[in-house]
This record gives structure tokens, C-alpha cells and sequence, in this order.
């Protein structure tokens, strides 16, 4: 790569960089960046479009209707529901999959025969697609006739729990963190494995004890891993909705349906468009909400 000068000779790059001239970079990042911004913008634009219009699709006359939409979403008692069920799904599947993560790690940084298996099967249910992992619960696990629950609940004399029936949010936070797990123990066990022996060697040599040695120096260890996994997961939990489907389809009544799965209803089963892009506008302000107080951790816990 060279530069040519003034009077036609040329120098080299780096003989240009020494010489101060600045190397224009934007010609090949700009076909990117709007490839992005149209990728980004036109759903967001017609996202806001129809959120202001009156859409329905058994219904061909599209009229203005200002915030008529919003209005009418937010006086609807099914909107606050679904936002709370989201607000109970992320921060459970959070709590769980960084405790759980955590134990996990520990324990898997220990030595022992085959742990390399062990660790693989451990990882392995982040790989499994929600659709097949919901209907491995559903089917398999949960069903109160069929499944090995229910078989187990049978070999002791007790009565089988109808999982959906009568706990189904508990049925899709234990289905949902089940798949985010791997992905915690994953993150949560390369940090621990960075953490330097020569510390905690000295440590034990100074009589620190196992639950000494996890809260005073491999828990602190693990603070910015803790806020990549929280922030990582947070994005992907606020738009659960496979899971749902699959198993409860947002019932009984309400008692599953979160605001992916709202917007879901409005849009392919009453066929109310405009109302569903006023969900999925609401939707954008609820996560951009999350996001910055989740950053904001991320940020503290980075620079500390």
C-alpha cells in the first residue's frame, strides 16, 4: 500500500502515517454501516408507521389514528399483566442461571476422573433449540401421565403435579434457565480458570477455608463475568417466547404471557397490526429501560 505525494512520488503508508497525513478509512466502513442503518431503520420506521394507524387485517381501510393504539394498549389490564410476567421470567432465569452458573463453575474447575465429559454434557443444553427443549419438558419430563416426573411422583404415592396447570410460570423459568445454565457455567468457568493459582495458594497456605476461599477471592474474581453474563442474558430472556408457545401458549389466561408473546396475539391471531406495533414500540421502551440500568452495572462493575 503506498501514498502519492505532491509532486508524483510515491511513499509508502507508513512513510505517510510519520508524515501526519490521515488514511481516509470511511469509503470502506461506509457500505457496511448502511447496510446496518437500513437493516435497523426500515423495521423501526414502519414499526412506528403502523403504530399511529388503525390496521387491522380483516379489515382493508387504513386510517390515521394518532395514539389511539397506545391509549387502548395501555388501558388494557392484558398489557400490565404481560409486562409484569416478563419483569418475573428475566429477573428469575437471572437469579437462577448466575447461582446455578456459579456453583457450577466452582465445581467444575475441580479435577476428577472424566470431567471433560462431564463438562461437555453440562454445556450441551445451550445447544439445544428452544422449540425441542420445551417439548422435551412438555412431554417428557413434565406431562403428568407420561412423563418422569409423573412416574416419579407415582413410585413414592404421591399425586403427579399437572406442571402447566397449576405452575406455569415456574414451569417456563425452570425450562428457560435450564437452556441459559450452560451458558452461565460457560462464561462464569473460563473466568475462574484465569484467576491466578499462585493466589490461591496463598491462601490456603494462610488457612482459608473453601467457603473462605469462594466468597473472599473467587467470588470478587467473578464480579465482571457476573455482569457480562446478566447483561448477555437480559437481552435474549426479554424476548422469550418459544418456550411459551410451545408449552402454555401465554394460559392459563394470562398467567404466561409475557410482551413477546402479547404482541404475538395481537398480530397473528387478532390480526390487529396497529396494535401490535404500539406493543412492540412499548416493547423497545421497556428494554432500552432494562438496558440502561444493566449497562450502567456492567459499566461500575467493569471500571472497579
Amino acid at each position: 500500500m503506498s501514498a502519492i505525494t505532491a509532486s508524483g512520488d510515491v511513499k509508502p503508508a507508513s512513510s505517510a502515517r510519520r508524515s501526519g497525513q490521515k488514511i481516509r478509512t470511511l469509503p470502506f466502513i461506509a457500505p457496511s454501516v448502511l447496510i446496518l442503518l437500513v437493516w435497523m431503520i426500515v423495521p423501526l420506521a414502519m414499526t412506528l408507521y403502523f403504530s399511529v394507524m388503525r390496521y387491522n387485517l380483516l379489515n382493508p381501510v387504513v386510517e390515521f389514528t394518532g395514539l389511539g393504539n397506545y391509549q387502548y394498549l395501555l388501558e388494557d389490564p392484558s398489557l400490565w399483566t404481560a409486562m409484569w410476567n416478563t419483569l418475573v421470567l428475566v429477573g428469575s432465569v437471572l437469579a437462577i442461571t448466575v447461582v446455578a452458573g456459579t456453583l457450577l463453575a466452582v465445581l467444575f474447575d475441580q479435577e476428577f476422573p472424566g470431567c471433560g465429559i462431564a463438562r461437555l454434557f453440562a454445556i450441551a443444553p445451550f445447544f439445544v433449540m428452544p422449540t425441542v427443549s420445551a417439548l422435551i419438558w412438555k412431554n417428557l419430563l413434565m406431562h403428568p401421565i407420561n412423563g418422569i416426573f409423573g412416574f416419579l411422583s407415582r413410585s413414592v404415592g404421591l399425586e403427579p403435579i399437572d406442571w402447566f396447570a397449576q405452575y406455569p410460570m415456574a414451569s417456563v423459568i425452570m425450562i428457560v434457565s435450564w437452556q441459559w445454565i450452560p451458558f452461565a457455567l460457560l462464561i462464569l468457568l473460563t473466568a475462574i480458570q484465569s484467576l491466578d493459582n499462585e493466589q490461591k495458594e496463598a491462601a490456603r497456605m494462610d488457612g482459608a477455608g473453601p467457603l473462605s476461599m469462594f466468597f473472599f477471592i473467587i467470588l470478587p474474581h467473578l464480579g465482571r463475568a457476573i455482569s457480562v453474563v446478566v447483561m448477555i442474558e437480559t437481552i435474549f430472556l426479554l424476548t422469550v417466547f418459544a418456550e411459551i408457545f410451545v408449552t402454555t401458549s401465554g394460559g392459563p389466561g394470562l398467567a404466561t404471557t409475557n410482551l413477546a408473546f402479547l404482541i404475538y396475539v395481537r398480530a397473528l391471531l387478532e390480526f390487529d397490526v396497529g396494535g401490535a406495533s404500539a406493543g412492540g414500540v412499548i416493547a423497545i421502551i421497556l428494554a432500552n429501560i432494562v438496558a440502561f440500568f444493566v449497562v450502567r452495572t456492567v459499566a461500575r462493575n467493569l471500571e472497579a
